[in-house]
């Protein structure tokens, strides 16, 4: 497990259903960020770099913008990317599958291997349950000796579906569960309150990092923005943030630590009490 992870939240305003205008923002960004990091010794080692919800095209339900799964031009972009910076990406779109249209997030390393997580609870006020699929099973990522659970924005709001199965053993390292719950979403002003209570509280009751990423601006609905990315310890203290007062494109970078998570659970070990159950 490396000691230390490094993380990169982009936290930025989306041009409404232009996949083209997005893809070009991100990689200007990229090249000034990650590129100008490897000269830099503080901003050097970026492990993960985490894109907000639909980053290719804000949230909306026009599947017109889906991109086949078996040819996605968007899959194929974030691999040139995490192999041009060696560093693994993460952020969802819309994608076509079997005829079924997914809220599908993908984790692409720089050797071209990836992973996916379709967004399992469907925000039904904005009618996505209507027109998208629910995905059906909670993946785990390993990356660098570290194991992730990724979830999508209203997933924020069902603790149940992202409880932790931790166990560790004498070490504190986990031998089930996992290490950092992930959110990448577009989580409008008007419920900040929750987004800003609930990563805190699930942080605390899974004994993990928790890490959100929201984006900014207004969207094509007229729906609007404020951030609040943020990552949060085991104990819900926020670690690092970007105000919400920031209306351009932010960067959080922090680096979470193995060794303050493992002490943190062999000194608090309320996994030992969970109640046991299993989702069907």
């Amino acid at each position: 497990m490396k000691p230390l992870l490094y993380i990169s939240l982009m936290q930025c305003d989306l041009f409404w259903e232009n996949p083209t205008e997005n893809k070009n923002h991100f990689e200007k960004v990229f090249s000034n960020f990650l590129k100008d990091e490897k000269k830099s010794k503080k901003n050097k080692e970026t492990d993960i770099v985490v894109l907000p919800e639909m980053f290719t095209t804000g949230f909306t339900m026009n599947v017109d913008l889906a991109e086949n799964f078996a040819n996605s031009n968007t899959l194929n972009w974030l691999k040139e990317q995490a192999k041009k910076y060696d560093v693994a990406i993460t952020g969802s779109i819309i994608i076509e599958e079997d005829k079924k249209f997914y809220n599908r997030l993908f984790f692409v390393e720089p050797n071209g291997n990836f992973r996916t997580y379709d967004k399992r609870h469907l925000f039904r006020m904005a009618g996505e349950h209507e027109v998208f699929s629910a995905g059906k099973e909670l993946p785990i990522f390993e990356y660098k000796g570290w194991k992730i659970c990724p979830q999508i924005c209203y997933d924020l709001r069902f603790p149940v579906f992202s409880r932790n199965d931790l166990m560790i053993d004498e070490n504190g390292i986990a031998t089930s569960g996992y290490d950092i719950l992930l959110y990448v979403a577009n989580f409008p002003t008007a419920r900040a309150l929750a987004w800003n209570t609930l990563l805190p509280a699930r942080a605390i009751e899974n004994s993990c990092y928790c890490v959100g990423v929201n984006r900014i601006g207004k969207d094509g609905k007229g729906i609007e923005y404020q951030g609040d990315s943020a990552i949060y310890n085991p104990k819900g203290e926020k670690l690092d943030a970007i105000s919400q007062k920031i209306e351009k494109t932010e960067i959080l970078y922090y680096a979470v630590s193995a060794i303050d998570l493992q002490d943190y659970r062999k000194k608090f070990a309320v996994y030992l009490d969970d109640d046991k159950f299993e989702l069907t």
